[in-house]
C-alpha cells in the first residue's frame, strides 16, 4: 500500500492506521469518514449503481457540494491512474514501501 505514508501522516495514530488497513468498516472512524469510505468504495467499484441518496449521505454527515466534488474527483483520478497503469503493467516504482 503506497499510500500508507500519507494516511499516517493524516492519521497521526499509527494504532488506528493498523485498524483502518485491517478494516475500515471496523475502525474507530467519525460518522463523516465512515460516509466518505463507504461513497468511495461504492464509485469504485460499482459506478453504475450510484443514485442522488449516495451524495445525500455525505450531505448529511457535513460535507459540502464542494466537499463532494472533491471526493469524486480524487476517487476517480486514482481509479483512472491505476486503471492507466495496470492496463499498461507498470510496476510499482522502486522506492515505494509499506513504511
Amino acid at each position: 500500500m503506497h499510500h500508507r505514508r500519507g494516511l499516517r501522516r493524516l492519521l497521526k495514530n499509527d494504532e488506528l492506521l493498523a485498524q483502518v488497513e485491517a478494516d475500515w468498516r471496523t475502525a474507530p472512524l467519525s460518522p463523516a469518514r465512515v460516509a466518505m469510505l463507504t461513497y468511495c468504495v461504492k464509485l469504485t467499484f460499482t459506478p453504475g449503481e450510484m443514485v442522488r441518496g449516495d451524495v445525500e449521505a455525505l450531505r448529511d454527515v457535513g460535507f459540502s457540494d464542494r466537499d463532494i466534488l472533491d471526493i469524486v474527483e480524487v476517487t476517480s483520478y486514482y481509479a483512472y491512474v491505476n486503471r492507466i497503469a495496470d492496463g499498461l503493467g507498470v510496476p510499482d516504482e522502486s522506492w515505494i514501501t509499506d513504511d
